[in-house]
């Protein structure tokens, strides 16, 4: 092939698909939208996820509850710590992906980083959260009173539009690791690092199910991550045109949970918390009878 041919060839375009239960899905209504780089040319095709997409979502990710809220608290650090691990192992990946959506180098460098070291982090709270916001309660009878923290189940995420890789792992890892599953919906203008997480995620020890991750309009899904009836809580990051009293008053149909992480720098040491994993517990009361 003479040079002037070569110059010509028009480099196929990956078209990034949605992860549902463990899979790679296209999305069932056909739709993707394309995100090009600085020079306006296509670097990938973006699935444009639906209702229904979302519904099978939830579906899959209500599934995984009963396995992943089981499962000791050692072995889901272990997992998260695995994620990391892989993480680190396609950083070139992660950071030519940031870059090739506007993001300076540096700071692709720096996010990427910041990505791993937080997942490391919540995997070493895997199996301490609970010594620090459980309790014995002091009681007037003769028994034990214990409170402890329990996952909620489903927790429905709108990522940060503006940090598509570190904002989207700061919401996702302290959700799984107190043992929910979620379904995520990733920045719209900033898409392709959340489908090549799930990519990470498929080669790592992550049940499936236990992360779901959609690429879409926000404006589109957004009332719908808000109103259905089998999510437990929903965790917003912008608040777009008043949004948040949209979702606000669409999550009161079924009294979910509402998490607010509006304004945040991801890239701060804040989202390093622990009280990030009590916001999706529930804190379960017990009694127990002592003595006679």
């Amino acid at each position: 092939m003479s040079p002037k041919a070569a110059s010509k060839r028009v480099p196929v375009a990956k078209t990034y698909k949605i992860y549902i239960g463990g899979k790679f899905p296209r999305t069932e209504s056909g739709r993707y939208y394309t995100v090009t780089d600085k020079s306006g040319d296509v670097m990938a095709n973006i699935c444009q996820g639906s209702r229904k997409d979302f519904r099978e979502a939830v579906v899959a990710a209500r599934a995984a509850v009963p396995g992943w809220s089981s499962t000791s608290a050692y072995l889901r650090g272990q997992i998260l710590y695995r994620i990391g691990e892989m993480l680190e192992g396609r950083r070139a990946q992660f950071i030519a992906e940031l870059t090739s959506q506007g993001v300076a180098s540096a700071a692709a460098e720096a996010e990427v980083s910041a990505t791993i070291d937080r997942l490391i982090y919540y995997a070493g709270w895997a199996d301490k959260y609970q010594q620090v916001f459980s309790s014995v309660n002091p009681v007037s009878s003769s028994h034990f009173n214990f409170s402890v923290l329990e996952a909620t189940g489903v927790v429905a995420i709108l990522a940060p539009e503006q940090s598509g890789l570190l904002g989207l792992i700061s919401n996702i890892a302290p959700a799984i690791v107190g043992g929910n599953t979620c379904v995520v919906l990733g920045s719209e203008s900033l898409p392709l690092c959340a489908i090549s997480f799930a990519e990470v995620l498929e080669s790592s020890d992550v049940p499936a199910g236990v992360v779901n991750i959609l690429t879409g309009f926000k404006e589109e899904l957004r009332e719908h991550f808000a109103s259905h009836m089998d999510v437990n809580a929903i965790v917003y990051c912008d608040d777009e045109q008043n949004s948040g009293a949209e979702i606000q008053q669409a999550s009161a149909i079924n009294i979910k949970r509402v998490i607010s992480r509006v304004d945040r720098r991801w890239d701060d040491a804040e989202n390093d918390n622990p009280y990030l994993i009590s916001d999706t517990q529930e804190t379960k009361t017990t009694w127990h009878p002592i003595g006679r």
